[in-house]
């Protein structure tokens, strides 16, 4: 008689309290985070937080230079890999993690000077490594940036 009581008192009856429900993305292989495509900064950031330990902070410095870098880069995420470009141009730069390591690639490395250090099966493509130190050289990695985004990008 709860709802009667209400009626009379003008009160509206109490409602459960919904409960809100925020889940984590999940980690796959080398706790690379499982995002769903999507593009925009949004996708880029959800993935970064859900980056596991030491890694998030990286990757927090990795967007920060990329912004800093080029002003209106686009974001998206794809393939559960941030993806870092030029509108019209294409996709220059995207990273992901692996077990012992956060994985850049630089999709036209192979005309960035110096070389990034990692060579890969794709003959254009040069990879950096960022290891759990998180140490890199940030200007390097600012000018390589700035290089690639000036290069065709990758249409994916």
């Amino acid at each position: 008689m709860a709802g009667k009581e209400s009626e009379k008192s003008g009160k509206a009856p109490k409602k459960a309290a919904a409960k809100r429900v925020t889940t984590k993305p999940a980690l796959l292989s080398g706790g690379n985070p499982q995002i769903a495509k999507a593009d925009g900064d949004a996708p880029v950031q959800a993935y970064i937080a859900a980056m596991p330990g030491w890694k998030s902070d990286v990757g927090r410095r990795l967007d920060a230079i990329i912004d800093r870098t080029v002003p209106g880069v686009c974001k998206a995420v794809k393939w559960n890999t941030p993806f870092y470009g030029i509108e019209g141009q294409g996709w220059f730069l995207g990273f992901h993690c692996i077990t012992k390591y956060i994985k850049v690639a630089f999709f036209r490395g192979l005309s960035l000077s110096p070389l990034p250090p990692v060579e890969s099966k794709s003959k254009d493509t040069r990879y950096f490594h960022i290891h759990e130190d998180g140490q890199f050289d940030e200007a390097q990695f600012a000018n390589w940036v700035r290089q690639a985004s000036q290069l065709p990008g990758e249409r994916l």
